[in-house]
């Protein structure tokens, strides 16, 4: 598991490096992630070995967005004339993850999940 999170840090270094080199108005870890996502695409031969990482990783993702959430209710004063936009933000964006994602999973899961019993069709 450690080399898959060395892998994951590794693409992180080179979306830092390419937004050094290019300047592009992105943010790093993104770019890494994009990155990383075509290396997996690309059947790259660390691929197995990133999974058990980014499972850890993801459950325990609450950990990771915690400091998120304590530095925005520490910082309350600098968003508070902006509550509102925040708050509609926060919740058409969901709404629009939710719609977006279930509709993509639809597509690309095609006939493999019947919609009236959740079980496989096969």
């Amino acid at each position: 598991m450690i080399d898959g999170l060395l892998i994951l840090l590794f693409f992180q270094f080179l979306g830092e490096v390419v937004i050094r080199l290019t300047g592009i108005p992105l943010p790093a870890p993104v770019v890494g992630m994009v990155l990383l996502l075509i290396a997996l695409l690309l059947e790259a031969p660390f691929t197995q070995r990133v999974a058990p990482a980014a499972g850890a990783l993801i459950k325990h993702i609450s950990l990771l967005i915690f400091p998120l959430g304590v530095g925005i209710v520490l910082q309350w004063h600098r968003y508070e004339d902006y509550a509102l936009a925040l708050g509609v933000a926060v919740v058409l964006g969901t709404l629009l993850s939710l719609v977006v994602v279930t509709l993509m999973l639809k597509k690309l899961l095609g006939g493999k999940y019947q919609e009236t019993g959740g079980k496989d069709a096969r």
